[in-house]
């Protein structure tokens, strides 16, 4: 028994080794971003910049709940988070921008820990980051530079509408074994990385894409969010150079609202019905997209 229990530890550290050069990006990335915004948070409480009032609650809100969600599904932290910010009147680029931001401190960390249980198919997982990684730079260029923020958000929150109603189809539809296809899959992370940075979607769309595709469960979910990270992280990049950094009140809400929310959305994994949740959050996305469309009309 101990000698298949070494030779399985054996086989995990080889494949573990065969990451490493992903290991080391992933941290060596975010130890730059964190130092970089470790001083940006030292000049913000020099400067009274970030007025921790009401509003940063309901920032902390928002990142506890959207947090909450992704850790018992596995998904939706983009989606909830672009959802409940629009809805607190924070213009698109900086919903998006935001939110990128602080998914940085969290996908990195999961990402390393799919790695660590051998949860990563790297063949797959090269398919989708490079064109996933050119889709959100190019969607949070768009966003930031190009189209005006007044004039897209009803837009984006009529595609968080019909991105709610997928959800709780896809808790209602049937699972399906099916032969995995690769073909289109990189064409498929382009366009999720750039639906992605406009207003979330990254984990619904790619996932929920390659799952119905026939493929691994297990290495599908931890190779989507292992790539993750690093869309996340240069869709972030793009937003700072255009944008600069607006943003630094929301990020810190939402990343300690995560913080808080993380422990609870690991309990509720293992104890909530994930249909039950999943229309759930379908419902709320619908319900906050479909007042931000009303008051546009009204306006």
């Amino acid at each position: 028994m101990s000698e298949k229990v070494q030779a399985l530890e054996l086989e995990i550290e080889v494949k573990n080794q065969r990451f490493a050069p992903i290991v080391e990006l992933i941290v060596g990335l975010k130890i730059i971003i964190i130092a970089y915004f470790a001083y940006l948070l030292y000049q913000g409480i020099q400067d009274n910049a970030i007025q921790f009032d009401s509003t940063f609650f309901l920032f902390m809100l928002a990142g506890f709940f959207a947090q909450l969600v992704d850790g018992a599904l596995g998904m939706a932290y983009g989606v909830s988070c672009t959802t409940l910010l629009l809805s607190l009147g924070i213009s698109p680029k900086l919903a998006s921008a935001s939110v990128h931001t602080s998914e940085i401190f969290t996908t990195g960390v999961s990402g390393l820990s799919h790695i660590r249980f051998n949860n990563l198919d790297k063949k797959l997982f090269f398919s989708i980051v490079f064109t996933g990684v050119v889709g959100a730079a190019l969607g949070a260029y768009i966003l930031s530079d190009v189209l005006d923020g007044g004039i897209i958000k009803p837009y984006i929150s009529v595609y968080l509408l019909l991105l709610g109603g997928y959800l709780i189809f896809k808790a209602f539809r049937p699972k399906t074994n099916k032969t995995p296809k690769t073909k289109y899959t990189p064409l498929l992370a382009l366009f999720g990385g750039f639906i992605d940075a406009i207003g979330g979607g990254w984990g619904p769309i790619v996932t929920s894409n390659l799952l119905s595709q026939g493929h691994n469960p297990r290495k599908t979910i931890g190779t989507v969010n292992t790539a993750e990270f690093f869309v996340t992280y240069f869709a972030t990049i793009v937003f700072i150079f255009v944008l600069g950094v607006q943003h630094l009140d929301i990020v810190l809400g939402l990343v300690l609202g995560g913080m808080l929310a993380a422990p609870i959305g690991a309990y509720v994994a293992s104890k909530v019905n994930p249909k039950a949740l999943l229309i759930l959050v379908g419902a709320l996305v619908m319900v906050t997209s479909s007042w931000t469309i009303i008051n546009t009309l009204i306006k």
